[in-house]
């Protein structure tokens, strides 16, 4: 369809090639449970089958751009990619976990693709074109939410360093006596593709990686919604760069952004 660029055709391409092998070792996830030490190595090795792959794949599109899997800040043109979002997740044999990957080039996130291979959802947008949820014949459209009222609102968090936790807890708190309806489903990349699906209202997340937020920064921002940083001092405007690099951020709908904003002061 005209609103998939070729490169974004062949990054979508790319990451459904590189988690093939995913599947398969998800489905063995539950069989190892039992035995501590050969599931460990059989997650490491998943990992690092993942991200072998993405590299080869990534690489047959742009090979003059640097792989970055880590939190190393984005320079030049590069691809932030994220091999298994929500690893312990998918450790522990729960399917939410996710594939992402975003082309950042010059500071500036231009496509992005966050693909779940244990449900086959797959989301994707590229800089001014919208951000889009596959479909078999034709691919949905995403759009935040409208909703106004936070009490009604359903809110993701996440955060990913343990010494953030006393920070976290008092955010949580917060959040849960406004809104009530908070969840903690643990892949930082599927609350934002999920915020730009108008599933959630607002993600919160807490000190976590570039290669994990990067490409669902795009979806959220394509559908609509507003990307913040947790610690800025004017919600009126977005500061893209200082969010990527604290990790500190909400992604969140128009409607909510202020009263959002309010609870975290």
């Amino acid at each position: 369809m005209s609103y998939i660029s070729p490169n974004l055709t062949l990054l979508i391409s790319a990451v459904k090639k590189a988690a093939n092998a995913l599947n398969r070792d998800f489905s063995e996830i539950e069989r190892l449970q039992s035995s501590v030490k050969n599931h460990k190595e059989f997650v490491v090795s998943a990992y690092g089958k993942t991200e072998r792959a993405l590299r080869a794949e990534l690489g047959k599109i742009r090979p003059d751009y640097a792989v970055i899997t880590d939190n190393t800040s984005a320079k030049g043109s590069c691809f932030l990619v994220a091999p298994i979002d929500g690893l312990s997740n998918f450790a522990h044999g729960v399917p939410h976990f996710a594939v992402s990957v975003a082309v950042c080039e010059n500071n500036v996130i231009t496509s992005a693709v966050v693909y779940n291979p244990a449900n086959d959802e797959l989301f994707f947008a590229e800089k001014g074109k919208g951000a889009y949820k596959e479909g078999f014949r034709n691919h949905e459209r995403l759009r935040v939410s409208s909703r106004k009222d936070l009490s009604d609102a359903l809110v993701a968090t996440q955060v990913n360093y343990k010494k953030e936790l006393g920070d976290y807890l008092a955010l949580h708190n917060k959040i849960v006596a406004a809104a009530d309806n908070v969840r903690v489903l643990g892949a930082v990349s599927l609350d934002l593709a999920y915020v730009a699906s108008g599933k959630f209202d607002a993600a919160i997340s807490l000190a976590n990686l570039l290669n994990s937020f990067a490409a669902g920064i795009l979806l959220v921002k394509e559908a609509g919604g507003y990307i913040f940083d947790i610690n800025q001092k004017d919600v009126r405007s977005e500061n893209l760069s200082e969010v990527m690099d604290s990790g500190n951020l909400v992604a969140v709908n128009s409607e909510l952004s202020k009263r959002v904003f309010e609870i975290l002061k």
